[in-house]
């Protein structure tokens, strides 16, 4: 229940607070006076976007701050939230001169979307331009469901459906990068079969060229080792004769003198050196037995690599080495992919099967609500004025899921007996909306937690018999609840538990907006008013008490 508002710095007003009571709570007041404004300081209660231009002092900030009594049934809201529970609890919203926004629960700093979740638990605004909401999908949905039993499993269902299109949104992405991938994939994998198939990993290609060399020229190479070999090996005259020779008579010389010893060690080691590197020569030359396979191997082994090097604009075995690992990064991502889609695909049809399931519920709920509905809204359109008034409301099933289960749904209504029923919106008249989204909001009143409900102006264009009426309707909802109605119609006034007035006055040279409790000859005074404009009369004072049986 909304127990009191304060306002600063906000339009017309400077400073205002009123205390609210349980019950009827009418607030009356002439067009311009400021009842627009005090709404619109109450939905930044609801957690709506500040606008500077409602500023009175641009270089002050502006307050508006709320307090509602609230059950124990909202603890596990503020217990998720961080907040500190409280059964009187306090909102508020401060906006600096420079256009930010603060919200506090209970001096808590709160995001507005955590303010919208809460208020949106606490009260509810309506006022005459919003009669067009009885018009759209969702809220035909929640009034039927707020009769049957799918409130928490509709809640669960979209819940499902949402998590059912990110998924099948993903799997469609996934799906094309697949697609796009599928006209590449052959070609890449060709590539990397090319790659893998010349064992890069086991190329040494400075030894491949050589080996190459080596094969190519075998009889000139074998003829030069020859010819080193005859000069080295020749009897007498060879080189390694003489040499020995030299070596034996370098050691007589160094035996005679110290001064030559350094330079007989380093003789004889280079002496031992070149004869280990003829020994190893000989080695290799009687290794070179390449024949003619041989050589066309080692030649193919190297076109092959020389012709990976063109296609893939490279010089280095390393890069081709790294070109490969990337394809095979590739092609296991896309193996990947196959996987994740499969997987996606399980998780999708078990959402569905878990979708169908709930459909079904939420369908059969609705059926079951459905005349429920029809029996409480034409008896109270009769009591309204609408007597001929027959309302239906017509589901239909589709083919796939949709936001409210697997169904579409249309309100009928005809006011006139004889008639066709027809969508709502095309076969209601002005003057019947007003009626026909009061009695709406009764039945969803009946079927609510909603503490408070606030009624802007809902009885424009009735009078009479009917107005009388809406304050009867207006007073049975108000038993449960609170209900708050901003009114220019006397009966309605006169029904009020409670009244207020909204007044502009000038202080000290400037315009505000005030509201103030009203007593009961005060009361009187502006249900007088509301009947007979600002001169009373005294036959106005005679039905203002009539209205309010005094």
């Amino acid at each position: 229940m909304l127990n009191r508002i304060f306002i600063q710095n906000f339009a017309l007003i400077d400073q205002l607070e009123i205390n609210l009571q349980r019950g009827l709570q009418v607030i009356t007041g002439e067009t311009g006076a400021g009842k627009s404004i005090i709404l619109g300081a109450l939905r930044l209660i609801m957690g709506e976007r500040a606008d500077l231009k409602n500023f009175a002092d641009l270089e002050a900030k502006s307050i508006v701050e709320a307090e509602f009594k609230i059950s124990n049934n909202l603890q596990t809201f503020f217990t998720e939230n961080d907040l500190d529970f409280d059964e009187n609890t306090i909102i508020r919203r401060e906006i600096l001169p420079s256009g930010k926004s603060r919200a506090f629960v209970n001096d808590v700093p709160v995001t507005l979307d955590i303010l919208q979740q809460l208020a949106e638990k606490l009260v509810d605004i309506h006022s005459q331009f919003e009669t067009s909401n009885l018009f759209s999908e969702a809220y035909q949905f929640k009034i039927v469901d707020g009769l049957s039993e799918n409130k928490n499993l509709i809640e669960s269902y979209q819940n499902d459906f949402s998590q059912y299109q990110k998924l099948k949104k993903e799997l469609e992405k996934l799906k094309n990068q697949l697609s796009e991938g599928n006209k590449e994939s052959d070609y890449k994998q060709f590539l990397l079969d090319e790659l893998q198939s010349a064992n890069l990993e086991n190329v040494n290609f400075e030894l491949l060229q050589s080996q190459i060399s080596l094969a190519e020229n075998k009889g000139v190479i074998s003829e030069l080792l020859a010819q080193i070999f005859a000069r080295t090996d020749q009897d007498e005259v060879g080189v390694f004769d003489s040499l020995y020779d030299i070596k034996n008579k370098l050691n007589k010389i160094a035996e005679l003198s110290l001064q030559f010893s350094e330079i007989n060690q380093r003789f004889e080691e280079n002496y031992i050196e070149l004869k280990d590197t003829l020994f190893q020569l000989q080695n290799e030359a009687e290794n070179i037995e390449t024949n003619h396979e041989d050589l066309l191997a080692l030649q193919e082994q190297n076109d092959k690599i020389n012709s990976l090097f063109l296609k893939h604009k490279v010089s280095e075995i390393e890069e081709l080495i790294k070109i490969k690992d990337e394809l095979s990064a590739e092609q296991s991502s896309f193996s990947d992919l196959e996987t994740k889609i499969s997987s996606l695909e399980k998780q999708i049809a078990e959402l569905e099967n878990s979708l169908e399931k709930q459909t079904k519920v939420l369908t059969k709920n609705r059926q079951q609500s459905i005349p429920l509905f029809k029996e409480k809204i034409e008896s109270l359109l009769q009591q309204l004025g609408l007597e001929k008034a027959k309302v239906e409301v017509e589901l239909t099933s589709t083919k796939d899921f949709v936001q409210f289960g697997k169904e579409k749904i249309q309100l009928l209504f005809q006011a006139n007996s004889g008639f066709p029923l027809k969508p709502i919106q095309t076969a209601i008249s002005g003057g019947e909306r007003s009626r026909v989204m009061l009695a709406v909001k009764k039945i969803m009143a009946e079927n609510s937690e909603l503490p408070t409900l606030i009624l802007d102006e809902i009885d424009t264009g009735v009078s009479g018999r009917i107005a009388d009426e809406i304050g009867k309707v207006m007073q049975e909802m108000a038993e449960n609840m609170q209900l708050i109605v901003i009114t220019h119609l006397a009966q309605v006034a006169a029904k009020g538990n409670n009244n207020y007035k909204v007044k502009k006055s000038d202080i000290e040279g400037k315009t505000q907006t005030q509201i103030v409790s009203l007593n009961q000859e005060e009361k009187l005074t502006e249900i007088a008013q509301l009947l007979s404009g600002s001169k009373i009369t005294d036959a106005a004072i005679l039905q203002a008490k009539e209205l309010m049986s005094i």
